[in-house]
């Protein structure tokens, strides 16, 4: 491939690419993921085997529980990463979306957020 000399970066990639940079990685959850689908697909089986409905219950909250873990380690590494960031920086604007964000995922969108003006 030849090499890109004097070409003008686009600003709008280079924001974008920048931004995708910024993120945290989640691939430690990967391996987490993987195993809930494999959880998911031996319900799929308990049903269609006719299994007792109990056991099939058991089995779907222990799913609900693994995933209930990936969203605690995603929310952990957003809050470490890109909220510290936002109030470490000079942009009062930055700070209020992630405040909005957090809220909003809390399911006080709402309630809270109207009280924000």
């Amino acid at each position: 491939m030849p090499a890109r000399e004097n070409v003008p970066e686009c600003p709008h990639c280079a924001a974008a690419q920048a931004e995708a940079a910024a993120m945290p990685s989640h691939r430690a959850q990967l391996n987490a993921l993987a195993r809930i689908e494999g959880q998911v697909r031996g319900i799929r089986r308990m049903i269609e085997e006719g299994r007792y409905c109990v056991d099939i219950l058991v089995q779907a909250q222990a799913v609900h529980a693994a995933l209930r873990r990936v969203e605690r380690k995603v929310l952990e590494r957003h809050l470490e990463t890109c909220v510290l960031a936002a109030f470490q920086s000079d942009d009062p604007a930055e700070r209020e979306r992630k405040i909005a964000e957090i809220l909003a995922l809390a399911g006080h969108e709402g309630r809270l957020g109207a009280r924000r003006s």
